[in-house]
């Protein structure tokens, strides 16, 4: 305690030596001195009851430097405090820390007190990321920059927030003022403000005016800045596209010359952002009746040009926008490929003159394909030509050449019922059926009829042999339509009106080898061997020949749907003459096949 109470009169003593107040006599640590100067040293405000102690035991000299010391903390806490307003003021983030000893607060205190900053301390701050505080600072000089040109430098705030800034920015850009802002200048007595305004506002009137009359709207009556009207021939001006409402507008009220304006001027901008795209801005016509326009529209729509529009390109040396035109059908023209859908010989023929051959070749490999799969030909050795040649012909319902067709037969292509096959049968029928109707020659009606039953269409064959003969003076033409019907009966299983054909067509032609070769096939159907046998003899005898007749045979035994009746018209053929009917011999072996 002792030593305790020695330290307290030795600190007691020091502090009234630092405070100048030795000349209190009383240096008990118990008195109200100490505890004032203890106060003091500690950065504590004292009470006004303190400051009257030491005024009444007259330490001024103490007083005075108490006075000071509190002085310097008060203007310590006064300087943050102005710090932190002024980083809000002028968007300081949050988390950038800075004391008042920081480069800032001499910048952010010129910027309030001068308005401007050098370029060393603009790029100060953006080196530190304060682009915010560079902003603010180029509005402030702005703000000066308009506050001088607008004749309003009496108004005293200068920071971007002020209202004044914001409609100085909107005269600047000879925007209208709203009420409100013209009742604003006003009552902050801005009278050369309001008359820089008042000068603008006529200049606008009298551009409205003229606006009216250059886009042929001087019949409106409205003439205010605010106006629809006024908006719109400022967008007509400006070259900008009118939006559908717009043009519902003008529509309302009337203004159709307008309208027709602001067409021609969108097509004009269309015109010359075309002529930009397809490198053809040399050509310096910009109407809208233009044939270029015309034909740089059909380019950008994807619209194959005509010999028209290449000649006006070649007139004109436009070959730039002939080859893209080229390149961009070309394109067109393989994805048609690609999506197999079938290009016409126009096509094919302008690929070829162009020299677009691998094009060509692709159309070609890809066509032959599909059409491969189409008419059911597996063989992958079949070459592209003649092959896809006819095939294309048989799409196009052309008759095959003969040479073509010789190719089919060397193949082996029109001896069976393929798709090929019947195909061609029935684009032949067709045609000898067009030739009855535009020669009236009746020798076509058998021919049509026998490409009918060979296409696999009795029904056509039998529709078309449906006359009355009595109609026909010639006997061997009434024959043959007989036997040619009674196939087509004898092809839909109608064996008795196949005889009945058979029996009449002998009749009208007793000599012809055909009702006999008829009547042979048709025993044969009926499993009536020796009987066909019978007319096929009479047939030979007529003047048929054997191998004809043999292969009639083969194709009703070929045909029949039996196995039991095939194995035994098989039997028979081979019991007859196994070395003619050699080839019988497979139906035996099909049918034991089957049987196991």
């Amino acid at each position: 305690m002792v030593q305790e109470s020695q330290n307290r009169l030795k600190h007691f003593a020091a502090l009234k030596s630092k405070y100048q107040a030795t000349e209190y006599q009383d240096s008990s640590p118990s008195n109200l001195l100490y505890l004032i100067l203890r106060k003091v040293d500690i950065g504590i405000e004292l009470l006004d009851l303190e400051f009257n102690w030491l005024q009444e035991h007259e330490l001024f000299e103490t007083l005075e430097i108490i006075w000071l010391q509190q002085f310097r903390m008060g203007e310590s806490k006064r300087l943050e405090d102005e710090f932190s307003h002024l980083k809000a003021k002028y968007k300081v983030a949050k988390n950038w820390e800075s004391s008042v000893g920081s480069v800032l607060y001499p910048i952010l205190w010129k910027l309030e007190s001068e308005n401007s900053l050098t370029d060393s301390e603009i790029k100060l701050l953006q080196d530190n990321n304060l682009t915010q505080i560079v902003t603010i600072a180029q509005d402030i000089k702005r703000f000066a920059e308009l506050k001088d040109k607008y004749q309003a430098t009496k108004y005293q705030d200068s920071h971007p927030d002020s209202r004044l800034y914001r409609i100085l920015k909107k005269l600047d850009a000879e925007a209208s003022l709203n009420d409100n802002e013209y009742e604003w200048l006003l009552n902050n007595e801005l009278f050369e403000t309001l008359e820089n305004f008042e000068k603008q506002e006529s200049v606008r009137r009298a551009k409205v005016i003229q606006l009216k009359n250059k886009y042929q709207a001087s019949q409106h009556p409205d003439i205010s800045l605010s106006g629809q009207l006024y908006q719109i021939l400022q967008k007509l001006d400006a070259d900008e596209k009118l939006m559908d409402s717009e043009i519902d507008w003008l529509e309302k009220q009337g203004l159709t010359e307008t309208i027709a304006i602001a067409e021609e001027l969108e097509k004009k901008q269309d015109f010359i952002a075309l002529k930009a795209k397809y490198k053809a801005s040399q050509h310096e016509d910009l109407s809208s009746d233009n044939y270029l326009y015309v034909i740089l529209k059909k380019l950008d729509s994807e619209t194959h040009l005509n010999e028209q529009d290449i000649n006006f390109l070649t007139q004109y040396q436009l070959p730039e926008i002939i080859e893209i035109a080229n390149d961009k059908y070309a394109l067109f023209l393989k994805s048609k490929i690609v999506s197999r859908i079938v290009m016409s010989d126009l096509e094919i023929a302008w690929l070829r003159n162009n020299q677009y051959e691998d094009i060509t070749i692709l159309a070609q490999q890809k066509y032959f394909a599909a059409l491969k799969i189409k008419y059911g030909l597996t063989d992958i050795s079949l070459p592209l030509e003649p092959f896809y040649a006819i095939m294309v012909k048989l799409e196009k319902k052309e008759r095959l050449d003969p040479k073509f067709v010789l190719q089919l037969m060397e193949k082996g292509l029109l001896f069976d019922n393929g798709k090929i096959a019947l195909a061609y049968y029935k684009l032949e029928a067709e045609f000898y059926e067009q030739e009855l109707g535009r020669t009236g020659h009746k020798w076509h009606i058998p021919t049509a009829s026998g490409y009918w039953r060979k296409a696999n269409e009795p029904k056509r064959a039998l529709k078309l042999t449906d006359l009355d003969l009595n109609r026909v003076n010639d006997s061997n033409l009434k024959s043959a339509i007989l036997v040619t019907r009674g196939a087509a009966f004898r092809d839909m299983d109608n064996l008795a009106d196949a005889e009945n054909c058979a029996k009449k067509a002998m009749e009208y032609q007793h000599d012809s080898h055909q009702p006999y070769t008829l009547m042979g096939a048709i025993c044969y159907d009926r499993y009536e061997y020796e009987k066909g046998d019978y007319w096929f003899e009479q047939a030979i005898e007529r003047g048929a020949e054997t191998e004809d007749i043999d292969a009639e045979r083969k194709r009703v035994i070929r045909s029949t749907k039996d196995e039991n009746k095939r194995h035994e018209a098989a039997e028979y053929l081979l019991k007859k003459d196994s070395k003619r009917y050699s080839w019988a011999k497979s139906y035996l072996k099909k049918s034991q096949d089957n049987g196991k």
